[in-house]
């Protein structure tokens, strides 16, 4: 009976984890989009961090920031940091859904008053959260 349970609880968690990944990989960004929020990790930490402590976003934007700092600082995550690419990109995709989720309600000047990057970062960014590119120095990327 015990090891039945177990059997049951060990194949309910790989379900659930199987189910994770399928999730990510349909809502990830397209293109060169992962690749480029990968690289740019760092700085949206950074970015994360900062509208996490600004007391002007709603509530529920700092609780959204907070539980992804929260995700990102956990030492375990749906594919291992140590498989090559992979491994940073379910942390890339899941800061970019949230990211997507605080921009439409922070604001696209809430994000350029607390980002740390380059412009080109920031381009990537707008990208990333599916908002108008407010720069007039930045191209607007061509739609299909």
């Amino acid at each position: 009976m015990v090891v039945e349970i177990a059997i049951g609880f060990v194949v309910a968690i790989a379900t659930i984890w199987v189910a994770s990944l399928v999730a990510l990989l349909v809502a990830r960004p397209k293109g060169e989009l992962v690749r480029e929020a990968v690289r740019l990790l760092p700085d949206l930490v950074r970015l994360l961090r900062r509208l996490a402590a600004d007391a002007t976003l709603p509530r529920g934007v700092r609780w959204r920031l907070a539980a992804l700092l929260a995700y990102l600082a956990f030492p375990l995550d749906l594919v291992p940091d140590f498989i090559p690419v992979l491994g940073y990109a379910d942390d890339a995709i899941v800061t970019a859904l949230v990211l997507r989720s605080v921009a439409r309600r922070a604001g696209l000047p809430a994000l350029r008053q607390h980002w740390p990057g380059t412009e080109a970062g920031f381009a990537v960014l707008v990208r990333l959260t599916g908002l108008p590119n407010d720069n007039p120095k930045q191209p607007q990327p061509e739609s299909p």
